[in-house]
């Protein structure tokens, strides 16, 4: 039997009030107690904390060598990205997707309950053997150039009832998330992507007890979302300046400049197409646009869902606004509205990187 000290600790990330919580119970959780050699912790993300003070939370449960699994939607995941990198732990992140649009899970590719538990069941032998000691899974991620591709022959599925493990195309990688900064200030990382101005404005509505309760029906809750969003899109467009005058970098942007995206992940809002800059340290795809002209909107969702969302790569954006503005900020679903923004700055930090299980 494993000693204590070589158990292998998992920790689960959750949201019990999730429309989707009953399938991560009955596909996920329930398989837990079968896997030999494991701890197991759970975090359900509470909603009477705030984003940063669940963040804050489950930063301070995390250990060096523990397994994070995100099961949940992209505001689970973002919780948990964001956990650990506040952490400062060498902690792995798995995510499963039970969510409206998944993007953190479709960018690392869809992994299924069985393949998280088959690459957790191939850890925690290796630990329990004691093969742990020594090996690069002990150093920080910001040295794992040759450990990340000596991993990709890491297991995939498994039997969990068995606790066997079938050879699969799971394995790790290395993950650089933005880093989003207000008025000098660090705000929060994001995985797969920001977006500034209307858009952003636009997910509040998703606060609203009603429209929520219709998402919730049937299993096409992403649909639901979309329509949500272009019943808000019609009534709002002209009703307000979203973005201030502002520049980029020191560059002046056209007046009646809606929108700011930045994207680092393979998808933003499921159907629109991102690439791999999530693999690289520095780099990532930024865009501005009038969004607020209804065909200008439909040029760049066609574009966007057939090829890939517009724009140009960037090592990094200064926004800086003329005047103090109010200013609405969105990572992966979750927004924030500031005042007296004077610079919004998107950038990466290559030490500030996440292990991660990618199929």
């Amino acid at each position: 039997m494993a000693s204590a000290a070589n158990m292998q600790r998992i920790f689960v990330i959750y949201n019990k009030r999730s429309s989707n919580y009953v399938r991560v119970k009955d596909e996920f959780l329930a398989k837990l107690p079968k896997l030999q050699s494991c701890t197991i912790g759970k975090y359900d993300v509470s909603q009477s904390s705030d984003f940063d003070e669940n963040v804050t939370k489950l930063s301070k449960c995390l250990k060096d060598g523990d397994i994070a699994i995100a099961a949940g939607g992209d505001a689970t995941a973002s919780v948990t990205v964001n956990a650990i990198l506040k952490s400062g732990k060498d902690v792995t992140l798995g995510v499963l997707p039970y969510g409206n649009f998944n993007d953190l899970a479709r960018t690392l590719g869809m992994l299924s309950a069985d393949e998280i538990l088959g690459w957790v069941t191939g850890m925690s032998r290796r630990r329990a053997s004691g093969a742990w000691q020594g090996e690069d899974e002990r150093r920080s991620p910001v040295a794992l150039a040759p450990w990340d591709a000596n991993c990709r022959r890491q297991t995939g599925r498994a039997d969990a009832a068995r606790g066997e493990i079938v050879p699969g195309t799971t394995h790790h990688t290395i993950f650089y998330p933005l880093s989003i900064s207000i008025n000098g200030a660090h705000w929060r990382y994001a995985a797969c992507y920001v977006t500034i101005g209307m858009t952003a404005e636009a997910v509040a509505i998703f606060d609203d007890p009603k429209i929520r309760k219709k998402m919730q029906k049937g299993h096409k809750s992403s649909w639901r979302s979309y329509i949500q969003l272009a019943s808000w899109y019609f009534k709002n467009r002209h009703k307000k300046v979203f973005i201030p005058d502002f520049k980029i970098n020191g560059k002046p942007q056209p007046r009646k400049t809606s929108d700011y995206a930045a994207v680092n992940g393979r998808s933003m809002s499921r159907v629109m197409k991102g690439g791999d800059d999530y693999l690289k340290p520095d780099i990532f795809r930024s865009e501005t646009e009038k969004t607020i002209s209804f065909p200008k909107l439909f040029v760049l969702m066609v574009r966007s869902i057939l090829k890939r969302t517009p724009g140009h790569n960037t090592t990094g954006d200064t926004l800086t606004f003329d005047e103090p503005a109010a200013i609405t900020l969105q990572c992966e679903g979750e927004y924030r509205t500031f005042t007296d923004v004077k610079t919004i700055e998107i950038k990466k930090e290559p030490k500030k990187c996440l292990k991660v299980i990618q199929n």
